[in-house]
């Protein structure tokens, strides 16, 4: 075998490795659930460049902006969070008064990502928790979903006219 063919095997035998491995992490990602509320509020995020949150502190690559109030009641809210969940494909798992938890699911490799909603009526506006559960970085998947999110509850309300 000539060094050209052994570099091409071996290239290949750590790619094959490579999506091996990326496909067991997305199978693990399937196991788990939202963090929940702790106190009335979202979970700080992780160490992780997988993860944001509105929460917790005004900037730092977790830091995303809370999104509008999309409803006059809290039914109307839930119900509106539900529906942009729903028209971006994720699927609610978990809903009371104030709080909504949904997964997406990647379409290669099944990654499962965990998004949580806090409706906070006196403040007028919902906070926001986006977090992949397995790897370091995300390359920005949740911070580019929740503001697909915000851009689907602006658009309601400027169609509701509020």
């Amino acid at each position: 075998m000539t060094l050209t063919v052994k570099i091409i095997v071996v290239v290949a035998a750590l790619a094959l490795l490579f999506l091996l491995y990326l496909a067991i992490l997305g199978q693990v990602s399937r196991a788990g659930e939202a963090p929940g509320l702790v106190d009335n509020r979202l979970q700080p995020c992780p160490g992780r460049l997988n993860c944001v949150c509105s929460e917790h502190g005004d900037s730092g690559d977790h830091f995303i902006s809370a999104l509008p109030l999309p409803g006059t009641t809290l039914t109307d809210t839930i119900a509106a969070l539900t529906g942009v969940v729903d028209s971006l494909g994720g699927q609610v798992v978990s809903v009371s008064d104030t709080y909504l938890a949904a997964t997406f699911t990647s379409s290669l490799f099944g990654f499962v990502d965990d998004v949580e909603f806090r409706v906070d009526m006196q403040a007028g506006n919902v906070q926001v928790r986006s977090a992949a559960r397995v790897g370091h970085s995300d390359l920005g998947a949740n911070r580019k979903r929740v503001e697909s999110l915000r851009a689907l509850l602006q658009d309601r309300l400027a169609k509701s006219g509020q």
